[in-house]
């Protein structure tokens, strides 16, 4: 049986680093939605100048993070990028954190990922108007209070994660099959952590 897909794992702090500036983050996001974009593109998205998305995207390959998209260029001047891997990255805290400027790099792109999820949320539901009754139906938020050991919430992660690859697949399966009508990104947030009341 063929190995489960993962995500990148950062063990490297300088790597992690990268995505402390909060653009980085930004940018990854967006390329990794829209599948392949230029640096002009994303800088009318991001409301920044070419030049300065350009210097990032290359820091973001200098990590491995993006990669020159192949086969995009029409005229050899503008380059494409597109995210390295479709798993995404992660990082184990415990694996990053334990000097003072790992603490911080991992609290800070923590926060990051937090904040940026949470405004993409928050757009969400300003509009949720606009994207119709079907939709709106469909949308959920939810929050389950469970008790588990450390080992029971990571069994949980991978079954979640697992489900999830599941259903990314299908829809780059109907997507490439000409099945688009419909079809939108949805962006799924799940965090599972311990808490005392």
């Amino acid at each position: 049986m063929p190995e489960e897909p993962r995500p990148d794992r950062i063990t490297d702090l300088s790597r992690l680093k990268a995505f402390t500036n909060p653009l980085r983050m930004q940018l990854y996001r967006l390329l990794y939605a829209a599948g392949s974009a230029t640096a002009s593109q994303l800088a009318e998205q991001v409301d920044q100048a070419p030049s300065l998305v350009s210097y990032h995207l290359r820091k973001l390959a200098e990590q491995g993070f993006v990669i020159e998209a192949s086969g995009r260029s029409t005229d050899g001047r503008e380059r494409w990028w597109q995210v390295a891997s479709e798993e995404g990255w992660g990082f184990r805290e415990s694996e990053l954190a334990g000097t003072p400027e790992g603490a911080a790099a991992v609290n800070a792109v923590t926060k990051g990922l937090v904040d940026s999820r949470s405004a993409q949320y928050r757009v969400y539901l300003d509009q949720s108007a606009a994207w119709g009754r079907e939709w709106a139906d469909a949308a959920f938020s939810s929050e389950w209070m469970l008790d588990l050991t450390a080992p029971e919430l990571a069994e949980l992660n991978e079954e979640l994660q697992a489900l999830s690859r599941r259903w990314r697949e299908r829809g780059k399966a109907a997507r490439t099959a000409g099945d688009t009508v419909g079809r939108e990104h949805v962006s799924v947030h799940l965090y599972g952590f311990p808490f005392r009341p």
